[in-house]
């Protein structure tokens, strides 16, 4: 079969030894399936990874976390079945997606929801996975919450937002430049343009001083500040990524805040966790209250234009990346 094999870390893509590959055909483990991918994301993580920034990561590999497929091998009732997931470990501690079959548990297969193609689905994993682990853990919000999503507009702050309005919360986005949102939402979505407002002042004056009950920062240290002087008192802020690792912090109005911070590592979830996610989310995309993201042919790559694919995620491509095997 064709699979991306990563044999070594490369200083950056253009010295990335990235090729594609005539590798032996997986086959099913006891328990386990088979699926034939059918689109795979380049998730920013899967590029990391493959530049040796992920330490945990072997080589050589095939990179890859989301996909989905048509099971080919495995338990009777899965054969043939449409399915969609994403992993921690795939593509970083074990073979991933990038290639056209991938073995997996059967307890970590999913069937996808039926409105969504496979093109779509396979796009659908890590932003979503993600924002929904950071809401759970935060508790998800409920009709009435204030919620802030910090990067709106990036797809974990997309799928925090549909996620959060699908819920029945008021969301606040914040975007460095203040354009309008991108995605899709089940209620209105107010953006404040970071570069010239006060995101704490206008979430206040918005909520008659409540403030954010929920933040979630996809950025990290450049809406730290601001973030934390926008939680209501009892609220959580859900941190994925940061440009600064050292913040200000200022313990007082953190404990006067009542606050809890929430960080979220999705890498160490496996397979079988994900899918577990995905059984929550599942529902709402079949009612259309989630919807996935729009997978465009300019941004759609055959397994021998890896690296293309590659170099437009790490060159920060603002649509979902994906390969269709």
């Amino acid at each position: 079969m064709n699979a991306i094999r990563v044999n070594a870390k490369g200083a950056d893509i253009d010295s990335l030894e990235l090729e594609l590959a005539e590798v032996p055909r997986p086959a099913a483990a006891a328990g386990g399936c088979v699926v034939e991918v059918a689109s795979a994301a380049v998730n920013p993580s899967d590029v990391k990874a493959a530049l040796g920034l992920m330490p945990h990561a072997v080589w050589p590999r095939t990179p890859g976390r989301d996909y989905a497929g048509t099971v080919v091998e495995g338990p009777a009732a899965l054969v043939g079945k449409q399915v969609w997931g994403s992993g921690g470990e795939l593509g970083i501690r074990r073979d991933g997606t990038h290639g056209r079959y991938l073995s997996l548990p059967a307890a970590a297969v999913r069937e996808k929801p039926a409105g969504i193609t496979l093109l779509e689905a396979g796009a659908l994993g890590v932003p979503f996975i993600t924002a929904y682990e950071g809401l759970r853990r935060a508790g998800l919000p409920q009709a009435g919450s204030v919620v802030l999503v910090c990067g709106g507009n990036g797809k974990v702050g997309q799928a925090a937002i549909q996620i959060a309005t699908a819920l029945g919360a008021r969301v606040f986005a914040a975007e460095r430049r203040g354009s309008a949102y991108r995605g899709h939402a089940s209620g209105a979505v107010r953006v404040i343009d970071a570069s010239g407002e006060d995101i704490a002042a206008v979430v206040r004056e918005e909520t008659a001083g409540h403030g954010a009950d929920v933040v979630y920062n996809t950025v990290g240290s450049p809406y730290f500040e601001q973030a934390n002087r926008a939680m209501a008192i009892g609220a959580a802020q859900i941190f994925i990524s940061t440009v600064e690792k050292p913040v200000p912090f200022d313990i007082f109005a953190f404990y006067r805040g009542q606050h809890t911070f929430v960080g979220v590592d999705t890498l160490a979830l496996d397979s079988e966790a994900c899918a577990r996610i995905l059984d929550k989310l599942a529902p709402l995309f079949e009612t259309g209250a989630l919807r996935p993201f729009p997978v465009l042919p300019a941004h759609t790559y055959a397994l021998a234009r890896a690296k293309d694919a590659y170099r437009a995620v790490l060159q920060g491509a603002a649509e979902r990346v994906v390969l269709t095997p």
